[in-house]
C-alpha cells in the first residue's frame, strides 16, 4: 500500500446507493483506491475516490472512454459517479499480488531476471491495446501491476494525476510518482504514449535492480545487473532517454526489443463501423480514430448523405456513444450535423446544452450528451457528402473557431483519403453496426 496520505472515507460507507465501502487498497496524493461490495451484484470491486478535482466535467469524459475498455490484461471499469466528497471510478476487483509487494516478498534484491522480463512483456501487451485506443495510463509502476492467475493485469488508470494538471494553484502539479514518472510529465509537460514506455522502463529496472532507477544517472543497467542480456539492457535504457524524442517511440517497439514476437491477445476496440461502410473499414475506422487523437475527443464520427434519401448515415465512430450512433440516420437539416451539411461550413459549438439546433433527443438516446463539439463537413467538388464530428474535449476545454479551422484542413484529407481508396462512397442502403476489433 502507498503511504502518501490518510484514507477519508469510512468503513461501511455506502456510495451511490449500492457500493458499500471494506476497507483500503492503496491511497495516494489526489485520493485512494478502496475494496467495496457491490449490493446490485454481489461482487466485490474496487473504488478509486478522485478527491481533490474541480473537474467533474473531465472526469465524466475520461471516465466513459476507460469504462469500454476489454482486454484480459486491462482492468475493466464497471461505473463511474459523484457526490459532495468528490468522484469515483467503479473497477473490477483483481485479486492477486501487485508487483511492488512481490519485490518486497521475494526480491533478492530484484526478482529473477525471466520472470521480470515475462511481467514487462505482458504489461505490453496491455498498454499496447490501451494505446491504441488513443489512450494513455499515465500511471505506470509496480503498484499497478498485479499479478493474477493470467498474468499480469494493468489496474488503477492515473486519472486522479490527469484531473490535477490543471491544479497548480493548489500545489498538485506534477502529483504522482516521481520514481516511475517520466521527466517530461513532472516538469508539467505533454503527455504521450511515450511518457508510459518510460514508466514501463522504469519499473522494468526496478523488478531487476531491485530498487527504481535515478533521473539522468550515469549508471547503466549492464553495470548493476551484469547478468541482463545486452539487448534487453539497452532497451531498457533506451525506454529510460530523458527527452522523449530519443526514447523508444511505442510500447510495440518496446516489446520487440524485449524479445516478444508472439501474437498479441486481440482486445475490444473503440471504434466500430456499420457493415459495408462507405469506405474500406480499416481506412475509415482509421480516420475516425485519428481524428480523435488529433484533436483531444472522447468520441468522433462520420457521416454520409445517403443520395437516394437526403439523409446523414452514420458510417463510422470511436470513442463513447459509437455503438449507439453507428447506423443512425438523421433526416435532412436535423441537428448541428444538419446546419452544418446545408451551409457548409464547419462549426464550433463550446455548450452543445445551450445550442438550439443540438439534437439533444439523439444525443440522448447514445447514452452520450456532449458537453461541447465540432462538426465540420466533408466537402467533394464544392459541396458537402457528409460531416466529420468530434465530441468533448478530453482535456476539459471548449472547442472553438481555431480547432474549426484545423478540423476543416484534416477533413479534406479524409475525403482525399476516401476517393483514392478505390471503393468509392456509393449510395447507402439500411445496413446494420458491426462491431470492429483493434
Amino acid at each position: 500500500m502507498d503511504d502518501h496520505s490518510s484514507f477519508v472515507l469510512p468503513q461501511a460507507l455506502t456510495l451511490a446507493d449500492r457500493y458499500v465501502i471494506q476497507g483500503p487498497i492503496s491511497s495516494g496524493a489526489m485520493g485512494a483506491v478502496y475494496r467495496a461490495h457491490d449490493t446490485h451484484t454481489g461482487v466485490d470491486v474496487a473504488v478509486k475516490h478522485v478527491n481533490k478535482t474541480r473537474h467533474v466535467e473531465r472526469f465524466e469524459v475520461e471516465a466513459r472512454l476507460l469504462s469500454l475498455l476489454r482486454h484480459p490484461r486491462v482492468v475493466e471499469v464497471l461505473d463511474h459517479f459523484g457526490d459532495e466528497r468528490g468522484q469515483y471510478l467503479v473497477m473490477e476487483l483483481v485479486e492477486g499480488i501487485d508487483l511492488y509487494g512481490l519485490l518486497t516478498r521475494d526480491g533478492n534484491p530484484g526478482l529473477e531476471l525471466d520472470k521480470a522480463v515475462e511481467y514487462a512483456r505482458q504489461a505490453c501487451e496491455a498498454l499496447e491495446y490501451v494505446h491504441e485506443q488513443q489512450i494513455v495510463h499515465r500511471d505506470v509502476k509496480p503498484h499497478n501491476l498485479i499479478l493474477g492467475e493470467d498474468g499480469v493485469v494493468l489496474v488503477d488508470f492515473g486519472i486522479a494525476r490527469l484531473l490535477a494538471d490543471e491544479e497548480e494553484d493548489e500545489g498538485t502539479a506534477g502529483i504522482g510518482t516521481p520514481k516511475y514518472m517520466a521527466p517530461e510529465v513532472f516538469a508539467g509537460g505533454a503527455v504521450s504514449p511515450r511518457s508510459d514506455v518510460f514508466s514501463l522502463a522504469a519499473t522494468l529496472w526496478t523488478l531487476i535492480v531491485g530498487k527504481p532507477p535515478v533521473y539522468a544517472s550515469p549508471d547503466k543497467l549492464s553495470d548493476l545487473a551484469p547478468e541482463v542480456p545486452p539487448e534487453i539492457a539497452e532497451a531498457v535504457q533506451a525506454g529510460l532517454e530523458m527527452i522523449p524524442e530519443r526514447r523508444v517511440a511505442s510500447v510495440a517497439a518496446f516489446a520487440r526489443a524485449l524479445g516478444d514476437d508472439r501474437r498479441k491477445t486481440v482486445g475490444g476496440s473503440l471504434t466500430l463501423s456499420v457493415e459495408g461502410p462507405a469506405a474500406h473499414r480499416a481506412l475509415i475506422e482509421g480516420i475516425v480514430r485519428t481524428a480523435a487523437g488529433v484533436f483531444g475527443a472522447s468520441a468522433s464520427s462520420i457521416a454520409l448523405t445517403d443520395g437516394n434519401t437526403g439523409e446523414l448515415v452514420y458510417q463510422s465512430a470511436w470513442g463513447a456513444g459509437a455503438r449507439e450512433i453507428v447506423g443512425v440516420r438523421l433526416p435532412p437539416g436535423q441537428g448541428l450535423a444538419g446546419s452544418v451539411i446545408e451551409d457548409g461550413q464547419p462549426l464550433a459549438v463550446s455548450d452543445c446544452r445551450t445550442a438550439p439546433r443540438f439534437a439533444a433527443r439523439i444525443a440522448a438516446g447514445t447514452g452520450h450528451i456532449p458537453y461541447t463539439m465540432l462538426v465540420v463537413p466533408l466537402m467533394r467538388n464544392g459541396r458537402p457528402i457528409g460531416v466529420l464530428s468530434l465530441l468533448d474535449r478530453r482535456d476539459g476545454g471548449q472547442y472553438g473557431p481555431g480547432d474549426a479551422e484545423r478540423a476543416a484542413l484534416f477533413a479534406e484529407l479524409a475525403v482525399s483519403a476516401i476517393e483514392t481508396d478505390g471503393q468509392g462512397m456509393p449510395s447507402l442502403g439500411a445496413r446494420r453496426p458491426e462491431i470492429s476489433v483493434a
